[in-house]
């Protein structure tokens, strides 16, 4: 296992197996994984088709449980929870991101955002100062009343984007979050999720096949007919600073300026500065 930083994990996955049953034949996906996420960290998984990478993610958010193995997230061992206590742990622990939005028709990028929140204790003024935050977080606090159908799909991915970020989770869970989207407007979300990372110290575990998006991540593993077989660190600073588009170091340099000083109930706002790209 590669280097990391001192301390305990927030993700430690021990000797973590999973199988399906088909019939008379029981299928491996997962086989022995061993893996430790640090607080703060964005790593990205890759693989073929096929490699398991999708069902280590689903496992570390608690959609799926394990054959065998622990998932120690925070202290818990979230496979030995029911599927009562899974619920409850991802309400409070864990964002969604997916290549496709999954965003509601017929609800406003506001009213798409708060969804989560209804599964809350907050009343209604506090999820939509939540939801005011979030959404300037992400820059699009002039688009809260559109529907997904009136944005872009890079509008839209910053919606979802908001929508996981609203509960103040610890942990993001990214699949294929810029499969969808153009080079260009993938490189804008990829910098907003860094700028995440790097400012609000929210944990990303993505899921990508392309090399490029994998680079903005810290640390790379990469996944084989169910093993983990490789770890690289190299972060995305290695990549030089004239790589990035105008829209990307605005938002960069947007959210670094003020997510230390800002904030609305337990979520840091900022205004990246490219709101009329479409992005």
């Amino acid at each position: 296992m590669s280097a990391a930083p001192g301390g305990e994990p927030l993700i430690r996955i021990s000797h973590l197996s999973k199988s399906y049953h088909r019939g008379a034949q029981d299928i491996e996906v997962l086989v022995d994984i061993n893996l430790d996420v640090f607080e703060g960290e964005f790593i990205a998984l890759m693989g073929p088709s096929g490699s398991g990478k999708s069902t280590l993610l689903n496992l570390i958010a608690g959609i799926d449980q394990p054959t065998s193995g622990r998932i120690d997230i925070g202290g818990i061992d979230i496979a030995t929870l029911s599927e009562g206590q899974l619920a409850d742990w991802r309400a409070a622990n864990v964002g969604f991101v997916f290549q496709f939005y999954n965003l509601m028709p017929v609800l406003s990028a506001a009213e798409n955002i708060e969804l989560p929140l209804l599964l809350t204790d907050l009343r209604g003024g506090e999820r939509r100062e939540r939801v005011a935050a979030a959404l300037d977080l992400v820059g699009l606090s002039d688009r809260a009343d559109h529907y997904p159908n009136e944005l872009s799909g890079g509008q839209q991915q910053r919606v979802a984007i908001a929508r996981a970020l609203v509960t103040d989770p610890r942990i993001i869970v990214a699949d294929e979050p810029t499969g969808d989207l153009d080079r260009t407007t993938g490189a804008e979300v990829l910098a907003l999720l860094h700028a995440l990372v790097r400012d609000q110290g929210k944990t990303i575990v993505m899921v990508t096949h392309d090399p490029k998006a994998a680079a903005r991540a810290q640390r790379l593993v990469h996944l084989e007919k169910g093993v983990l077989v490789d770890e690289v660190d190299d972060g995305p600073d290695a990549a030089p600073a004239s790589a990035a588009s105008p829209a990307v170091t605005a938002i960069d340099s947007a959210i670094a300026d003020v997510a230390a000083a800002s904030g609305a109930s337990g979520v840091a706002t900022a205004a990246p500065a490219d709101r009329g790209s479409g992005a």
